[in-house]
């Protein structure tokens, strides 16, 4: 059988079901890894005072830090469950795909 044309690849419904899971979970981190960090710059904006409360009387620590830390944290989480869904879910449809257009 002759290679796919491009057209024939883009049309096709196994691909266009991979587009749009990788575009719904790139979607979805993206927008709470948004929401994580300019909720903490929004944080730094509106309310420094609360940043730069200790975090008990005899500690040098601020708020601050354990939160931006949780940011950074939950930012490199966020890029696990991708890596996560990648190998599980998306890589083997890549493939399936693949092996689809190359028959």
């Amino acid at each position: 059988m002759s290679p796919k044309t491009v057209h024939q690849i883009l049309d096709d419904p196994d691909f266009l079901e991979l587009v749009r899971k990788k575009d719904r979970i790139s979607a979805i981190l993206t927008a709470l890894e948004l929401v994580l960090y300019f909720g903490f710059i929004a944080l730094i904006a509106y309310n420094k005072a609360y940043l730069a409360e200790k975090i008990s009387a005899g500690s040098s620590i601020t708020i601050g830090i354990p939160i931006a830390v949780g940011v950074i944290v939950l930012s490199w989480i966020l890029t696990g469950v991708y890596v996560f869904w990648a190998n599980g879910k998306y890589d083997p449809m890549v493939k399936a795909v693949k092996e689809k257009m190359e028959r």
